[in-house]
């Protein structure tokens, strides 16, 4: 499944306006007509996504749409905007109208995570980009109102952004179901992907299973330690890590930016592999799982290592394996 290849620490969840006046019966959306028992469908299965996301350290970030009674930007315009078709102006700061819903309010706890919009889209003129970035964020799942108006519009957004980009179907709703159809399926045609919420909630389950993530570097012992540097470094462009301590038994360590190693090899030994390590999910997990298969450790317990929590097993052929998970 695709949703396989994202990883769950450069993923957010995106909520979209789950405010008063697009889903309850007495905000503008309401008042003008429209569906607000269709619209408010999505927060009853929203809600224990967004719990989800929170228990295991995945961010949510919220729009929140507001306008002013006098827009000067927009009365500017000849043609008629959308807002001329409601019984008011929606979502005016400040008020009832334009507060989250008392279902999800309490669970819009991190106010740096809530992000102000004046327009349908959750980038235009907004904090969302920086803040995606500063989070290390690549993928997005999106839910929330509406779906053919700031959904879409955060989408499309997202997409030319470069992001993955995953609408969660049923926690997105709008005022047209026909409408949101064609949408979604302009959406898996150009934007990103689909799923539904237990196929995002069984996404997360697998993310937290203990899994190596990456090789992370691989220490070559050599004879020559500086002929290798010079060779590694200067020859073939491998770029130096000066951070680089030596190693627990006294050994010098010459790291690189691409994740090679060296360091000297012992007296008549003619292996060139020291060990290799990878950055893994659920180090803790893993260290038990291992326990049970009187797996050998030569460095001891589940502890601190130079990268984050670390152990280290030997593998079937005697090999040294360091996994580590990043603090």
């Amino acid at each position: 499944m695709s949703l396989d290849l994202l990883d769950i620490k450069k993923s957010a969840l995106l909520v979209i306006d789950l405010q008063n006046a697009f889903c309850h019966k007495d905000g503008t959306l309401g008042k003008s007509g429209l569906d607000t028992d269709h619209l408010g469908s999505i927060i009853q299965p929203l809600r224990p996504i967004i719990e989800r996301c929170q228990d295991v350290g995945m961010p949510v970030l919220w729009t929140v749409q507001e306008h002013f009674e006098t827009d000067h930007r927009r009365s500017r315009k000849r043609l008629p905007s959308h807002t001329s078709k409601r019984k008011g102006i929606s979502a005016l700061a400040g008020t009832w109208d334009a507060e989250i819903v008392d279902e999800l309010k309490d669970l819009a706890n991190n106010p740096t995570f809530v992000i102000r919009k004046h327009r349908f889209g959750g980038f235009y003129e907004t904090r969302m980009e920086v803040v995606l970035e500063q989070l290390g964020v690549e993928a997005l799942f999106v839910t929330g109102l509406t779906t053919n108006a700031c959904v879409e519009t955060t989408i499309r957004e997202a997409y030319l952004r470069d992001f993955d980009v995953v609408g969660i179907e049923d926690c997105i709703s709008g005022v047209n179901p026909e409408w949101e159809e064609s949408a979604k399926n302009v959406w898996r045609q150009y934007l990103g992907i689909t799923c539904d919420s237990s196929d995002f909630l069984s996404w997360i389950d697998g993310q937290l299973k203990p899994h190596p993530v990456y090789l992370h570097h691989l220490l070559l012992m050599v004879s020559d330690l500086e002929k290798s540097k010079d060779f590694y470094l200067n020859t073939l462009g491998f770029t130096h890590r000066v951070d680089a301590k030596p190693l627990p038994d006294g050994r010098p360590f010459i790291a690189t930016m691409e994740g090679l190693g060296l360091t000297a090899g012992g007296p008549g030994d003619r292996k060139q592999m020291d060990h290799l390590a990878f950055e893994v999910r659920n180090v803790e997990a893993l260290y038990e799982k291992l326990k049970k298969t009187e797996a050998e450790f030569p460095r001891g317990e589940l502890g601190p290592g130079p990268y984050g929590k670390a152990i280290y097993v030997l593998d079937p052929d005697g090999n040294e394996l360091e996994l580590f998970e990043k603090d």
